[in-house]
Order: structure tokens, then C-alpha cells, then sequence
């Protein structure tokens, strides 16, 4: 047995080892989680790209020749700049290829309507649009890091001079997050662009492949809630036609969910068939008894004909995650290209003044014949300075500084060239060189309007091959308990106290029934003033004592009459439709043994009742006649009006009797002395 000494050491070494192997999953799973968030999940905010995404381009413009290229060999040569599969390039690569922007496709790359897959990688090609090859890539602008292996170079972010991530939009679940930002229109983007640099507000919007109707009024930035619709005409009174479908909601996916909903008895059809090819065309045909306009609402209301996205636009920005607005995008990528356009037009300025410097000081060398002083020397040390010396008289023509590298360049021009100078050709070249300078400083002077005319140029160009396509409407929101069928019978029989739609009704006299849908909440009001809202049900124990159940409907009218137990007396109120919380009970008014309900009617104008009263030696008359309508409506909770000082005997209804117009013996406002008022 092992003292307590022992026991005490083994335990202190135990307890380092569980902080090494703590402290282990820690730094490994930080480190997996941020390789997932900025490696694959979450594109970057300067060009828009996913990781794969950018690999995918950078591989097509090594290969780009003008001609396709297999998809298979594209994915292949991908492999070298990304460290996975095969197939989750090939996903990406068709993915991207069907937005049309960037990627031109050949053969079958599925279809986005109908949820169909693309043919094998090697039965397809693609290659990068014209509008790619214009705006995407630039190497002088270009940071470049080792792939994963080292054996190649691939691009930090691509140089790109659209909004791509507002372009193609993107979806991605990280570690801890998600992204999902919603595709806009590339016409929109640009003239967006173009109202930002000139210091003007912008508005933008999403805008869908497949379509559509979408309501915007709670986008909020890209942040918000988005509700998109098929776009349904009605062909006739007992066909619907689906010719545009929600976001990310294909045709097969919306015929499963119409046979859900008629499956489930929340709408019905005879019949619906698929004939998208090109454009969406789902015919929907209406059964015996069903027509086309009644049965639209329950489209929406129950199947995926409408649907509800949240974006949530989450990107990289200064290599970490965080959450920003639509419209910050749109000014990060702007003041972007500001400042891209106007590195390009440096770098090409520098190229110019070269080439000028280059073209002047052949001119000189050939014109002035300063080759002719170097005929004899045999050193190349004092060639190279004798040509320096000769050349220093003309400094002031040239661009800059004459180095030694110029020397050198100068020397190797051949006797053939010299002897077939053109003077005024060269001289043509080099105004054409200083036009092109003094632009390009024109341009420098003023980046906003270069920049304002560069995406004007990229409109002119473009704007016809990428019209919007969803249409942007404000629609409200469909009663789904209105656009339900009423295809349940709902019975309560007052025997067994049971209450459902599986309950028979056999005493027509005592047992009441309804037709309802299985959406709908009913009001329960009982004879002691117990009420309480409740759904449909299969079967429900209610109790012996239900007065009236009806289907809840804003603005219904309640005129009630009722004892007072504690005090024996009636009174009188009226209230509409009450505000509940479901299956809680309330009352009508306090709770007592012989509290209950003497006269209940539906109904907001017309309501009379006859009241008898118990006999009275010294009354003038033992019953009257009230018109509720004369009543104030208030709360459900409210005392009401007492009806008359004397115990009431019974009450029963007179609804449709005209009211007399000289009454014998009022008693209190609304009520009205009847003849048959008498002396007991």
C-alpha cells in the first residue's frame, strides 16, 4: 500500500501534464478555427473570394490562351494552389461558372431552376469571360505568397475591379460563424459606385438569377430579413403558371413542398408538372371545385413560394472577421479602385517615361553620330566613358540621368538599325509617347473623374448582358389562417364534455358544431363567465358547461347579460373580440356560485332582448324590453350596466322586432316598457 507521500507526487505530476494536454487543444483548435474562417468559409472584402474561388481564376488566367480548357484539366492544375480535393474544386468552379460573370461555360453545367447536376469535369470546358480578363487580374498590382507545398506562387487577394462580393454574393459556416450575403445586380453595383464618387447617396438591393418578387422594406445593409416570391400568373381560371422562382429555391424543391401542403390537407390540386428548361414553367391545375385565384394565397402561405432569408454579411477585412453594411462595401471597394487605377496609371507613366527616355537617347546617339567617337577605342571602360561624356551636352533633352545600363543598351544597337534610321518616324514615335504621358498626368490630376469614366466605359460595355432580374415590390403578408382550407368539422358533445374535430355530434339540439381550418384558434365561452382561446385539436376535455365556440375573428361584437351572484342582480355589456394568450382562462366577471350567463347574442346593431323580472305587488310592470346597440362596447372585463333594480327571471332574444317608438314606462337609458307591462 502506497503512503500519502506517494500519493501526493503522483497526483502534483498529473496535474501539468492535463495543463500541456489542455494547453495543447487550445492552440491546435485556435489555429483550425482560424484557418477555417480566412482559408474557406468567409471571403475576403478587397476582391470578394473565397480561397478556392480565387485559386480557380488565378489557374484559368496561367492557362488562358482564348481557347477552353477541359474542366477536368483546370481542376487538375488547380490542385497545385489548393490543398483539397478535387471535388470540392469542381464544386466551386461550377458554382462560380453559373453566376456568368467571370467564367464562360461549354457543355452541360447544370441547371440552376431545376436543381440538376453538371456533367463529369471531363465532358466540360470553360474559360474566363472578356469581362474577367478586363478587371480581375494585374500582376504589377499583385501580392503573391508561396502555395501550400512551395513549388508555386499564388495570390494574396486578386486586383479586382468590381465589387465581386456584392456581385456573386457568398455563403460559408465557419467555426463559430456564417456568412450569407445576397448576389445584387452588376448594373446597379457600378452606377452605385459612380454616385459614391461623386459624393451622392446609394441605395442598393439584391437582385436573384432565378428571379422573382422581393419585398426589401427590412434588408437593413445586407443585415436584416428579405421575403422573396415565385413570380405565379394564372393561365386560366383552373391552371397557375410558376415562371420565376424564390432565392436558392429550385423547381423540384418547390413541387415536393406543394405535395407537402397538399398531402397535409392545406391546399388542393388535380395535378403539377415541370417544364422548365430555358426559363421556369411549373403548371399547376386546379381540382372540381378549386379555382386558380383562391388557391394563390395558399401557395404563399404554405409551400416554399415564398420564404424569408436573413443575410448576414460577414468578411475578411484586415485579415480578420467582422460583421459591416452593404453600403461599407460598396465604399471600400470604390475608394479601392480610386486607388488601384491610379497605381496602374503611375506604373504606366514610369513605362512611358522609359520608353521615352529610351527613344531620345537612341535620337541622339544615332542623329548626333556620337558612335562615331568610339570607332577606335579598343577598352570598353573608356567606351563606355567617351559615349557618357558625348552624351552630357544633351541632358537637357533627355527624361533623366544617363547610367550605365543606358550606355550598354546604346552599344548594342546593330550597324543595320543605325543605317536605316528613320529621323522622322522616331521623331512621330516619341510626340505619340508625350501625348500618351501628358494624359495619363491629366488623368492623375483628377482620379475621381478617371474613375467615374472607367466604370462608365465598364456600363457601356456590360450594362445589356446583365439586366435585373428580380423585381422589387412591397407585398403583405398572407393570412395563413385565412388562405387555409376549412376542411374540419369541429364538434363538442355536452354528454362526455369532449370538444375536437374527431368528435361526433349526435344531439343536434344540445351539442354544437362548427367548420373550421386546422390553423384556427377557438373562443370558448362558458355559462359562469369562464372564456380561454384553444387550437384545434384532435380530442379535448372541456367540461359539461360550454355556452358558444366560434372561430376568433378581429372586431366581432359580444352581447352579454348575466347575473351577479353576490348581489342577485343582471347586468348588461357588450365588448369585441378579447386580446388572450392561448389555453390561459379569463372571465367575463367574477367568479360565484350563482354568477352566470342569462342572455348571450352575437352581433353589432340589432340586438334586443326581452327581460321578464321576478312579480312585485308594487311594480307597474314585470318585464321590459333593451336594445343593446344603446351600450357602450368596452372591455370584456368590464361590470357593465345593471339591468334592473328587481331580480331578473329569464331573458330571451326579440332580435329583428322594431323597436317601439313610444315607449309606456322608461326605466333606465336603453330600456323600453313593453305592453305587456303589468301589475302582478
Amino acid at each position: 500500500m502506497s503512503s500519502p507521500e506517494t500519493d501526493m507526487s503522483s497526483l502534483k505530476s498529473d496535474i501539468p501534464q492535463s495543463g500541456k494536454l489542455q494547453r495543447l487543444f487550445d492552440e491546435n483548435f485556435l489555429d483550425y478555427t482560424s484557418y477555417v474562417i480566412r482559408e474557406r468559409a468567409i471571403p475576403d472584402i478587397n476582391d470578394g473570394l473565397k480561397p478556392v474561388q480565387r485559386r480557380i481564376l488565378q489557374t484559368l488566367h496561367n492557362m488562358d490562351d482564348g481557347r477552353f480548357h477541359k474542366v477536368a484539366n483546370v481542376v487538375g492544375e488547380t490542385m497545385k494552389l489548393h490543398p483539397h480535393g478535387d471535388q470540392s474544386i469542381f464544386a466551386a468552379l461550377v458554382n462560380l461558372a453559373n453566376k456568368e460573370y467571370l467564367i464562360e461555360r461549354q457543355g452541360n453545367f447544370g441547371n440552376i431552376f431545376t436543381g440538376d447536376q453538371a456533367s463529369a469535369a471531363r465532358y466540360i470546358e470553360c474559360r474566363l469571360t472578356p469581362l474577367a480578363r478586363e478587371t480581375l487580374f494585374n500582376r504589377d498590382l499583385t501580392d503573391y505568397v508561396d502555395s501550400y507545398d512551395g513549388r508555386m506562387r499564388e495570390p494574396v487577394t486578386l486586383p479586382s475591379k468590381l465589387p465581386l462580393l456584392l456581385l456573386l454574393g457568398a455563403e460559408g459556416i465557419a467555426v463559430g460563424m456564417a456568412t450569407k450575403i445576397m448576389p445584387h445586380n452588376f448594373c446597379e453595383l457600378l452606377e452605385a459606385q459612380i454616385k459614391y464618387l461623386r459624393g451622392k447617396e446609394f441605395t442598393l438591393y439584391p437582385d436573384f438569377p432565378r428571379g422573382g418578387i422581393i419585398d426589401v422594406n427590412n434588408y437593413h445593409g445586407g443585415n436584416g430579413k428579405i421575403r422573396c416570391r415565385a413570380l405565379i400568373e394564372k393561365a386560366d381560371e383552373k391552371t397557375i403558371v410558376v415562371r420565376e422562382l424564390p432565392y436558392n429555391i429550385t423547381t423540384q424543391s418547390l413541387i415536393d413542398s406543394v405535395e407537402k401542403a397538399t398531402k397535409n390537407g392545406k391546399l388542393k390540386i388535380a395535378s403539377i408538372n415541370d417544364y422548365t428548361a430555358e426559363e421556369v414553367e411549373v403548371e399547376i391545375k386546379m381540382p372540381r371545385g378549386v379555382y386558380a385565384e383562391e388557391t394563390i394565397d395558399a401557395l404563399y402561405a404554405f409551400t416554399d413560394c415564398e420564404i424569408s432569408v436573413s443575410p448576414n454579411l460577414v468578411l475578411i477585412r484586415n485579415n480578420m472577421p467582422c460583421q459591416v453594411a452593404v453600403e461599407e462595401v460598396l465604399r471600400h471597394n470604390s475608394d479601392k479602385l480610386v486607388l488601384d487605377l491610379e497605381k496602374e496609371l503611375k506604373i504606366e507613366l514610369g513605362r512611358l517615361l522609359e520608353k521615352l527616355h529610351a527613344r531620345k537617347l537612341e535620337q541622339v546617339f544615332i542623329e548626333e553620330r556620337l558612335y562615331k567617337e568610339i570607332e577606335e577605342i579598343t577598352s570598353y571602360p573608356k567606351i563606355i566613358t567617351t559615349v557618357t561624356a558625348s552624351l552630357d551636352p544633351f541632358a537637357d533633352e533627355l527624361v533623366r540621368e544617363v547610367t550605365k545600363e543606358d550606355v550598354e543598351k546604346l552599344l548594342e544597337i546593330r550597324i543595320k538599325k543605325i543605317s536605316r534610321f528613320d529621323i522622322n518616324k522616331q521623331k512621330k514615335e516619341i510626340k505619340t509617347i508625350e501625348q500618351d504621358i501628358k494624359g495619363i498626368r491629366k488623368h492623375l490630376k483628377d482620379m475621381i473623374g478617371f474613375t467615374v469614366d472607367y466604370l462608365n466605359s465598364l456600363l457601356d460595355k456590360y450594362a445589356d448582358l446583365f439586366p435585373r432580374r428580380s423585381k422589387i415590390e412591397h407585398f403583405d403578408q398572407v393570412d395563413v389562417r385565412a388562405a387555409a382550407l376549412s376542411n374540419l368539422q369541429v364538434g363538442y358533445s355536452r354528454g362526455s364534455g369532449f370538444l375536437g374535430h374527431k368528435i361526433k355530434v349526435e344531439d343536434k339540439k344540445n351539442d354544437l358544431e362548427l367548420t373550421c381550418s386546422e390553423l384556427d384558434r377557438l373562443l370558448l365561452i362558458f355559462k359562469d363567465g369562464l372564456y380561454k382561446v384553444v387550437n384545434v385539436s384532435d380530442k379535448l376535455f372541456i367540461g359539461s358547461d360550454l355556452l358558444w365556440m366560434g372561430v376568433i375573428e378581429d372586431g366581432l361584437v359580444f352581447n352579454v347579460l348575466y347575473r351577479n351572484g353576490s348581489e342577485n342582480r343582471s347586468y348588461a355589456k357588450r365588448f369585441k373580440t378579447p386580446k388572450f394568450i392561448m389555453n390561459r382562462e379569463y372571465r367575463l366577471f367574477p367568479e360565484h356560485k350563482r354568477s352566470v350567463i342569462q342572455f348571450f347574442e352575437m352581433g353589432n346593431e340589432g340586438v334586443r332582448a326581452r327581460i321578464s323580472l321576478v312579480p312585485s305587488s308594487r311594480a307597474k310592470y314585470n318585464s321590459l324590453e333593451i336594445e343593446l346597440d344603446d351600450y357602450l362596447i368596452k372591455s370584456p372585463g368590464a361590470k357593465g350596466k345593471r339591468v334592473s333594480n328587481r331580480v331578473v327571471r329569464r331573458i330571451s332574444s326579440v332580435t329583428g322586432k322594431p323597436r317601439p317608438e313610444q315607449p309606456t314606462a322608461p326605466i333606465l337609458p336603453g330600456f323600453t316598457a313593453t305592453d305587456e307591462q303589468k301589475k302582478s
